[in-house]
């Protein structure tokens, strides 16, 4: 097998969904909405205050429908990132649309998701203090019992046994009791050991251990996901996938199988799964799309996603070189960068400025673009739906589109401040 990847290792990806994957997935299964009943449910998009986090619920089923589409294609697993929306219904969701289950990076987070009844959980963390492992081994209980299964990511031998002796007190006489990844490092430079004769070592001690159960590598290359050139992000997979492919022959040949390779983001995706090498995808961002994934350049190799998560705003003040809108830092995170102002027709282009935590400035984006009237809506995609998420306490749903269109549900955000 190839370890390298080059432009036309995939077939090119839709860019638009094709009718007949439009008509098998309309309507999707939304499970039960706690919030169903919430007095915005059927008012008209004017009536939310702002500022507020809005989802064009069209947009995003296209998303999930063009992800669905293309791993049933490719014959590879789909395991999102939870983290991202923080909620249990948008969880069930992609279960529903052919997810084997979601990833979380907190022990808060999957306890969160767990209590809305999502039972296939991913903690692709590592996870060493006891307090934690305690409730690590609680909820791995509490899945087990429910049919479901939860797993873990480990980069060290003491973490491995940390988790091992938390396991035994809750689940003493229970053979792999969880599933475990080995976290290697292929460019992120963060958690995770290094290729090779690291990763075999901690093969060895989870061997070692019967109540752990190895189910593959966590090889996420999360650096890889923001390089704007397409042959940038192919080559830093590559990368990825030749540590993963001597990582993997290594393990074996000391004697221990590597179930799975999970990894890549909405940036790659199509790489790791052309690599022939991974076998499910953790991209989470597919669903919203915020403006910094956007800021990338299109690879013709994956499906197109449409922005679906916006921050409502009403313009409060004109000036006479600009306006402000009520959307400043406590709406909407900044680590990736501000957020792109998004024109609905008729409306001017404009440009967003830091106008503090409460405010916006907004100014005209050329010369011959106006400003807006005071108490005008503005629409802005956030330039990371992530952090941006956790600042809210709920989503509202519209169908129909931003400037027409229906509140349909309010989605809580279950795991929002989720920490731990």
């Amino acid at each position: 097998m190839n370890d390298t990847l080059t432009p036309h290792a995939l077939p090119a990806g839709p860019t638009t969904l094709p009718p007949a994957d439009a008509a098998a997935l309309a309507p999707l299964p939304w499970p039960a909405d706690p919030m169903a009943h919430h007095r915005l449910v059927g008012q008209p998009v004017h009536t939310i205050d702002t500022p507020a986090l809005v989802i064009d619920l069209d947009a995003m089923e296209r998303n999930l429908a063009r992800m669905a589409a293309f791993t049933q294609r490719h014959g590879i697993r789909l395991r999102p990132h939870a983290k991202m929306h923080k909620s249990a219904v948008l969880a069930h969701l992609q279960m529903a649309t052919g997810a084997v289950g979601v990833c979380v990076q907190k022990t808060s987070e999957a306890e969160a998701l767990a209590a809305g009844g999502v039972d296939n959980l991913y903690i692709s963390n590592e996870v060493v203090s006891p307090g934690k492992l305690q409730r690590v081994a609680a909820l791995a209980r509490t899945l087990d019992a429910r049919g479901g299964r939860l797993a873990i990511a480990v980069d060290s031998t003491e973490g491995v046994h940390r988790l091992a002796e938390a396991l035994a007190a809750w689940m003493p006489d229970a053979a792999g009791a969880i599933d475990v990844f080995i976290e290697i490092d292929v460019g992120q430079g963060r958690c995770g050991v290094l290729p090779g004769p690291a990763a075999v070592a901690l093969a060895r001690e989870i061997a070692q251990l019967p109540i752990l159960r190895l189910a593959g590598l966590q090889a996420y290359h999360g650096r890889a996901q923001h390089l704007r050139g397409v042959a940038e992000r192919r080559a830093a997979i590559g990368r990825a996938v030749a540590d993963v492919l001597t990582t993997r022959t290594q393990i074996e040949a000391a004697g221990f199988t590597v179930p799975l390779v999970t990894g890549a983001g909405t940036g790659t995706f199509a790489q790791e799964t052309a690599s022939g090498v991974y076998g499910e995808l953790q991209a989470g961002s597919y669903l919203f799309m915020d403006a910094d994934y956007a800021a990338n350049t299109a690879d013709a190799a994956q499906p197109t996603f449409e922005h679906a998560l916006f921050v409502k705003s009403q313009v409060i003040s004109v000036q006479a070189g600009h306006a402000v809108c009520d959307a400043g830092h406590k709406s909407h995170a900044i680590d990736s960068g501000l957020p792109r102002v998004h024109a609905l027709p008729g409306q001017p282009a404009l440009q967003f400025a830091n106008g503090g935590d409460e405010h916006g400035l907004l100014r005209p984006a050329t010369t011959q673009d106006g400003l807006p009237a005071l108490g005008a809506t503005v629409w802005l995609v956030p330039g990371h739906c992530d952090p941006t998420v956790n600042l809210h306490d709920q989503m509202i749903g519209v169908r129909g589109g931003l400037a027409d269109g229906v509140v349909e549900r309010v989605i809580r955000v279950d795991a929002r401040g989720a920490l731990t």
